[in-house]
This record gives C-alpha cells, sequence and structure tokens, in this order.
C-alpha cells in the first residue's frame, strides 16, 4: 500500500457552507477535531481541527504500509471521546475470522487532540508493518471555513529533534508529537512514520498529538470539573423514561464539554454557545442555556450573569450597539464579516434586543433557585443598570414597546433570537419593516420589571443613591402599564385564529404570522391564564406542532419552508421553552405533548439533539429531516433534556 495520502487542497466552485449532518465530532471547549464517520479528516468541508476561531489542520491521513485499512466501527464515549475500528485484512490470513484489527482512539482536551493506534492480532505469526500519518496544517480563520471560502495560511514548520514539529502562523501554532516515529515534513505537510511489530497473539501500540496554541484567544476552557454527573442523573430516570435518560446522559455531557470562561475570570464559568461556530460568548444563548439548566447547576447561571455583568455596557456607541446598561450579544477575537450579507460585526458586539431583560430574568431566577444571597447583592448595581436600559432606552421611537433598529447598516438587521434576515415578516411572506418590537421581547421586559421590582424590595436597601434605582412600586406601574399596551396592540385574527402578532413594524402594525415566538409569552404574567390556554393549544395544534417539537412558523403562512432557517424549521430550545412557559403557566397537557415530540426528535438524531431540524411532520417521516448545516452539539439544544425531565417529574 501506499504512504498516507491527503484528499487534495482545492477552491471550490462555489462558497457553500459546509453541511455538519453526516460528520463525527470529539470536542472539549474551545478545541474540536470534525471527521468521517471512519475517522478521516480531510473530505468534507467541515473537516478539520480547531481551536478556539482557527482551523489549525485541514487533514489528516493514516495509513498501514502492507494493508488497506477497512473501518467497521465508530463508538463515541462522551463529548470528548470516540474510538474507530478498522480490520487490516492485508495482513491476515486466507481465513474468513478477520484475526488483525486496527483501533483508532481519539480523544480531545482543550487545547490537545490524541490518538492512539493500536493493532491487535490473532495470528500465530508475527506482524511487521508500518503506519504512517500525514498533516495538512491550514489556519483558517472559521468565519471563512463557515463561509465556504477557508484560506490556508503560510505556515512555519519546524522538525524537532524529539520526534516532533512545530508549526505556526502568526499568533497560532501547533506542536506535533509522535514518540518513536521518524517525523519529516514534505512541502507544507508533516509526515510521522512508525516501524511496527506485533508478536503473535500479541498487541502493538503507538500514539501521536498535537497542542493548540493561540495567542489572540479571548475564551479558555473551564478551571474544574462540572458539578453533574451525566451517568448518574441519567440513571435515575432510566426505568421509567428510558428514551429521556439516553438524551439526558448525552445532553450533560456535551454540557460539560461546552464550558467555557473568560482568561481574566477564570473560576466563572459559562456555556459556549455551540460548535463548530460558536465556541466563544454569546449573550442570548449562555443566558438562556443557563436558565434552562438551572434544575441541574445554580452556579453556572450565576457565574454566567457575572461574566456578562463585567462587559455590561457602559457608553453609546453605534458601532457596536453598545448602550449604558446593555448586556452584549457576542465575543469574538476578531471582526466577523459575513460575505454576501454586508454584515460586518466588532468583536465585541451588543446587537441583542433581548439579552437584557432575560439577563434580568435568570438573576431572578437564579436567586429564588438558592443562589447565594451575598452573590445576588453584588450584582445589584449591574441589575439597576439593566433595569434602567429596559425602561429609558429599549424603547428607541417612544412607542412603549422594546424595540431595535441598526444604526449602522453593517449590524444585524434582526436582533432577537431569530437574527436571520427574512425571519420577521407578514403572513404574506412579506418582508417587515424596522425598528420591530418583538412579542417575546415585551414579555422579558415584563417579566424583568417585575422580577427586578421583587429582587430591589427584598434586597436593594443598602444600594448606592447614586445608582438611581428605580423604585418597586414604579417598575411594577411601568409593568402593568406594557401589559395593557401589549394587549391592545398585539392580537390579531387570520383564518388562523386569533393570537399575538410576532412583532409590530415600523409603522406600528402588528405582523400577523402565526409563530413560535408566541410561546416564549407563556408563563411570564404578560397574558392572562385564558389567553395562556389558547395560546398553548394553538402551539400544539396540527399547523405549529410537527411531532418533532413546534414549528417556528404554521404551515398556512406564504412563507413556511420546513428547511427555512427560522420559517418553518424546528428549533429544540424554542420548543423547550414553550413547554418551560406552558408549564409554568400550569398547563401541563400541552407541556407533555410537546416534550413527547422532543424526545422522538431525540430518538431520531441519536440523542445529539442539533440547533434545529427540518419541520416535516412526524406522520411523514418516520424520523425527523435533519437541517444539514445545522450546529451540534448547541448547548441550548442540550439543556433542553434537563426541561424535558422537569416536566415529566410533575
Amino acid at each position: 500500500m501506499s504512504p498516507a495520502s491527503l484528499p487534495p487542497s482545492t477552491t471550490p466552485l462555489q462558497a457553500l457552507q459546509p453541511l455538519l449532518n453526516e460528520a463525527t465530532i470529539v470536542f472539549r471547549a474551545p478545541t474540536q477535531a470534525w471527521s468521517a464517520s471512519h475517522g478521516g479528516l480531510g473530505a468534507a468541508a467541515i473537516d478539520g481541527v480547531y481551536h478556539a476561531d482557527v482551523r489549525h489542520i485541514r487533514a489528516i491521513a493514516l495509513a498501514c504500509a502492507d494493508s488497506a485499512i477497512e473501518w467497521i466501527s465508530a463508538a463515541p464515549d462522551g463529548a470528548d471521546r470516540i474510538v474507530f475500528g478498522g480490520l487490516l485484512r492485508g495482513l491476515d490470513d486466507p481465513t474468513p475470522d478477520p484475526k488483525v484489527r486496527l483501533t483508532r482512539d481519539r480523544r480531545v482536551a482543550a487545547g490537545r487532540l490524541t490518538e492512539t493506534l493500536t493493532i491487535a492480532s490473532r495470528l500465530t505469526t508475527p506482524i511487521t508493518t508500518t503506519l504512517s500519518l500525514r498533516l495538512r496544517p491550514e489556519f483558517a480563520l472559521l468565519h471563512d471555513v463557515k463561509a465556504g471560502l477557508p484560506d490556508s495560511r503560510p505556515v512555519d514548520i519546524q522538525i524537532e529533534q524529539d520526534a516532533a514539529a512545530t508549526v505556526s502562523a502568526g499568533p497560532q501554532r501547533f506542536v506535533l508529537r509522535a514518540a518513536a516515529a521518524r517525523v519529516e515534513h514534505e512541502g507544507d505537510e508533516i509526515v510521522a512514520t512508525w516501524p511496527v511489530q506485533v508478536t503473535p497473539g500479541g498487541r502493538t501500540e503507538v500514539s501521536w498529538s498535537v497542542d493548540l496554541r493561540d495567542d489572540a484567544l479571548v475564551v479558555r476552557e473551564a478551571s474544574g470539573p462540572a458539578t453533574w454527573n451525566p451517568a448518574a442523573m441519567a440513571a435515575e430516570v432510566r426505568a421509567d423514561q428510558p428514551r429521556l435518560a439516553r438524551w439526558l446522559e448525552t445532553a450533560l455531557g456535551d454540557l460539560d464539554a461546552l464550558r467555557l470562561a473568560l482568561p481574566d475570570h477564570p473560576e466563572d464559568e459559562f456555556f459556549a454557545a455551540g460548535t463548530p461556530w460558536f465556541f466563544t460568548l454569546f449573550g442570548r444563548d449562555a443566558l438562556w442555556s443557563a436558565r434552562l439548566a438551572l434544575p441541574v447547576d445554580v452556579g453556572i447561571a450565576a457565574s454566567t450573569l457575572r461574566v456578562l455583568a463585567r462587559l455590561q455596557g457602559t457608553e453609546d456607541d453605534p458601532d457596536t450597539a453598545q448602550e449604558p446598561g446593555k448586556i452584549l450579544h457576542e465575543l469574538r477575537a476578531t471582526t466577523l464579516e459575513m460575505p454576501g450579507e454586508g454584515i460586518v460585526l466588532p468583536p465585541l458586539y451588543y446587537g441583542s434586543v433581548d439579552s437584557t431583560p432575560l439577563w434580568v430574568c435568570v438573576l431572578a431566577d437564579a436567586w429564588r433557585a438558592g443562589m447565594p444571597e451575598a452573590e445576588v447583592r453584588d450584582l445589584l448595581p449591574a441589575l439597576v443598570r439593566a433595569l434602567r436600559w429596559i425602561i429609558d432606552r429599549g424603547d428607541s421611537d417612544g412607542d412603549g414597546f422594546l424595540d431595535y433598529v441598526d444604526r449602522t447598516g453593517r449590524g444585524l438587521a434582526n436582533q432577537g433570537w431569530k437574527d436571520s434576515g427574512d425571519s420577521i415578516q407578514w403572513r404574506d411572506g412579506t418582508l417587515a419593516q424596522g425598528p420591530i418590537a418583538l412579542c417575546e421581547v415585551q414579555a422579558y421586559a415584563y417579566e424583568a420589571a417585575m422580577s427586578g421590582a421583587d429582587l430591589l424590595e427584598a434586597l436593594g436597601d443598602d444600594l448606592d443613591p447614586d445608582l438611581a434605582a428605580p423604585a418597586p412600586e414604579d417598575l411594577r406601574m411601568w409593568a402593568a402599564g406594557l401589559r395593557a399596551r401589549f394587549a391592545e396592540a398585539y392580537w390579531v385574527q387570520t383564518p388562523e385564529g386569533r393570537y399575538p402578532a410576532i412583532a409590530l413594524d415600523r409603522d406600528k402594525r402588528p405582523v400577523d404570522t402565526l409563530t413560535s415566538n408566541i410561546g416564549h409569552l407563556l408563563g411570564t404574567g404578560l397574558l392572562d391564564p385564558v389567553d395562556e390556554a389558547h395560546v398553548a393549544s394553538l402551539l400544539v395544534g396540527p399547523t405549529m406542532s410537527s411531532g418533532y417539537g413546534i414549528r417556528t412558523m404554521s404551515t398556512a403562512a406564504a412563507g413556511y419552508w420546513p428547511l427555512s432557517y427560522h420559517g418553518g424549521s424546528v428549533w429544540t430550545h424554542d420548543s423547550a421553552i414553550c413547554a418551560h412557559g406552558m408549564a409554568r403557566a400550569g398547563l401541563w397537557d400541552p407541556a407533555r405533548r410537546v416534550v413527547e415530540g422532543l424526545l422522538a426528535a431525540a430518538d431520531g438524531f441519536a440523542y445529539r439533539v442539533p440547533e434545529l431540524h427540518s419541520g416535516d411532520p412526524a406522520s411523514a417521516t418516520s424520523v425527523p429531516t435533519p437541517y444539514p448545516a445545522a450546529c451540534r452539539p448547541q448547548a441550548w439544544s442540550a439543556a433542553a433534556a434537563i426541561v424535558c425531565r422537569e416536566i415529566l417529574r410533575e
């Protein structure tokens, strides 16, 4: 057989986002390795070894000099390990049973990839052969990989004396170590070769690793182990809920591996939004993930709140969308440019209308769930600033509702969780024009004002007068006014019935598409109980429920398409938030129906539920159809398993 060879490095004819649904991942934030199901890296657009926002290694090929490797198995073991099994029939005898096996044990830790290669033999004769490994460095920016336009950067390769090589490109570098191997480079590729001898009936191991570093890194790995035990928590429900048990074990393992921190406060963790594109801090995602995970760990909610409070806005800056008191949208190492979309986001970007009220809601929930009072008190100044933003700055046009509009022409056009350009549309498919006042943001603001009043009433006696904290009674009065205005302005009547509009547009007209956004109103107090029950019934009705969760948009809307990112797909976290709200409102039957759909989806995705999937109905497909570019795992999708556990406990 020829030495290990890599797929050719080519420029794509068309820039397309990589598909992810068939790929295999092992990861521990901020490091991830994507490959084919047999372990090879390089053939698919997503393949490679990434550290933070850079793909350090584009391709890795493994070969045996005297036999083809025929891969027959892949066995994941948590988020950060997978073992691939193969046969070396070119080294075997002619009898039917395979007697020479190769295993490839791949493990990822933060900043490191390790593989152990083992040849095991049942033969009565010895084996002498050679294993070779070939790596192609790349150092392409993650943004460019996502856009389908990865750009390989010039690299410097230094071969060391002790079977090692150092490869660098600017602030990024990695060190390959391959004990007992000959390490050399051929052009811009590195080759490690091991002579291997296996005794009769014996086994021989060789191993290699890469340590990855990035001097521009703005996040770091979690500083300690998670406080939860995925296997133990799954065991608690396995007898009664076997599907939930499998989902919980996978999801809690993924949440463990998604934990990150900022370098200046390594003790304060948060959940990275998800792989592969979002191994960083996103305000909305981190808050919702921590909120849904509160029954498992109050501590990560508390630390997430602290991380975001330290980055809370202090000035008015249209370029970053920063405003005093505002909670950020995302943190990156470099400016994010989206080719073809005209979007250019600075490394610290605040273009999120919902992160600030959500921060207040999570603080209140964490306080009620047992967050130490001293830690809550430490965050009261940030609470006051967030409440001031909600009341004084969140309404850009003075109509009494929180809204958003991009002031630069380069930021996000939509700044709620449905942030794609076509996510806010009329029932006839026409796009709504901003400023946009989303329905769910009014619910978050109402809950934030009411919960903020409770916090200040209970703990705010010693606040610095210079903070100008709003009085609890004034907050409750403001919330009551918002509730009354909402009831008057948002409800629409269409052939699908009566329901709240997804938003008000720039002309204060209610945008009349039936969407999952209305599920986020449930349990917040914004709606009357009768209206909550009505909304819940619509969400589990045939145009909104796919049987695998709640669609983002009704099938009766002109803009509906089951593979539209926000216009007909099913997002697991969105369905979980709806179910969570139903449960808070005491609507247990529809909540359980949503959970049943999510469990069916989890089963269809082998219990690692992606960011989103198709809105195709369960009546038409026995397993959910993937949205092929969906991230997986995604923190808030994983946290949805915890919501399902809590609802099924009742």
